[in-house]
């Protein structure tokens, strides 16, 4: 399940002994569980109470997030003005390009959370290889699909 998976990769990152790496590390693993299973950002959002040990997980892993910014910022690498809301944002934008660029490109996600690295990071950062841009013609594949997707006046998919 999500939470046990979002747990083992925060278990993970803690572990590093460099803690911007584990920070980086854990960013690319839960986009890379998103990327691989699209409702995953779903389960993350949802609470289940009846749930007690689930709950647990869920609460251990968000306590570990915390830890694992604070870390990485005492570290120098990450800007001081990151918080743990970022990723959420990271995480609704990335769904939104898995779900935009899946059969086009389906690697895309893997830029933006470069892109998202690369802000968060301060200057003289070391930082991993950017993925590399999708070709236009991919994206453009991606947008058409989109713009049939979209619903127009009456509500209907255009």
């Amino acid at each position: 399940m999500a939470c046990v998976a979002r747990a083992a990769a925060t278990a993970q990152a803690l572990a590093d002994p460099d803690p911007w790496h584990g920070f980086v590390g854990y960013v690319q693993a839960v986009c890379a569980m998103q990327a691989a299973d699209r409702a995953f950002a779903d389960v993350l959002a949802m609470t289940f109470p009846a749930a007690k040990a689930l709950e647990a997980r869920r609460d251990e892993a968000y306590k570990g997030f915390l830890d694992l910014i604070a870390r990485a910022k005492a570290t120098g690498h990450l800007r001081d003005d990151f918080t743990d809301q970022d990723m959420v944002i990271l995480l609704m934008a990335n769904a939104g390009v898995i779900a935009a660029t899946t059969d086009a490109a389906p690697d895309t996600w893997r830029r933006l959370v470069g892109q998202m690295l690369r802000a968060w990071a301060t200057p003289g950062t070391d930082l991993p290889p950017m993925a590399p841009a999708p070709a236009p013609t991919a994206l453009y594949r991606a947008m058409v699909r989109l713009t049939r997707t979209v619903p127009g006046p009456e509500g209907d998919a255009a």
